[in-house]
């Protein structure tokens, strides 16, 4: 079964999550595709930029519970992103949640429509947002993200692009992204290649300097009995026996 469909229009490929029966969650086999196939975009000649966008409601709700990447999978999935030699812009028109705002983070460019919402919903399942800090502390306002890390609460769209997490928001997304992708099918490849390394050096130093630590952290919680709790309390659509 194919997890990431392929579409490709005037030099740009369209790549969309396609897991629609655990909304588009990072299971190790969506996580180890959408690897896969960024590797091939990357090395094709007549991709200019990657849209990466979803089925259904939900652009990702995060790591799959039932099947979960290793951490250090995921956080090569979101280097690869930053890392990519073409733009990426993320288009979003459903819920986003967890460590699927990673993706959204390691993108160059993020657009969401209006009725989109976001959360980082971790500290209600006993862990943290450990591995997808790498793309998301460097470019996402620090006072904001303190808030919305510690309390899992919704975000709209407007405050999403508020505080740094997506780059633009409207109505409808697809007017919001036309002229995005006209400007990208503008610039000459290396260009933007040389472009993009300026922009994502810093991003790359978090990695380098955090990478680690972060997906030790991650491991450890995952393990851990607020972890078993909070997943399967999740699981069971009940509160975790911590919530007062």
């Amino acid at each position: 079964m194919t997890l990431v469909g392929r579409t490709r229009a005037r030099a740009v490929e369209t790549l969309t999550l396609d897991s629609p029966h655990n909304r588009n969650a990072l299971s190790a086999a969506l996580v180890g595709e959408l690897a896969d196939t960024l590797t091939d975009c990357g090395k094709d000649a007549g991709v200019r930029a990657i849209v990466l966008t979803h089925t259904g409601n939900t652009f990702s709700a995060g790591a799959d519970l039932r099947d979960p990447p290793p951490p250090d999978g995921l956080v090569a999935l979101l280097r690869q992103l930053v890392e990519l030699p073409k733009p990426v812009v993320a288009r979003v028109t459903g819920h986003v949640r967890a460590g699927g705002l990673g993706l959204l983070a390691a993108c160059d460019i993020s657009a969401a429509s209006s009725a989109a919402t976001f959360a980082f919903t971790e500290v209600h399942t006993g862990v943290a947002p450990a591995v997808i800090s790498l793309p998301l502390l460097p470019r996402t306002d620090p006072r904001a993200l303190a808030r919305y890390y510690l309390t899992g609460e919704r975000l709209t769209a407007p405050e999403a692009a508020r505080i740094g997490l997506i780059t633009t928001q409207g109505e409808d997304v697809d007017e919001v992204l036309a002229p995005v992708l006209d400007g990208l099918r503008r610039a000459a490849p290396q260009a933007l290649a040389e472009t993009k390394a300026l922009l994502t050096a810093k991003v790359l130093e978090t990695f380098d300097r955090d990478a680690a630590d972060l997906t030790a952290l991650s491991a450890r919680l995952f393990s851990s009995a607020d972890a078993r709790e909070g997943m399967t309390a999740f699981l069971e659509r009940r509160d975790p026996e911590w919530a007062v």
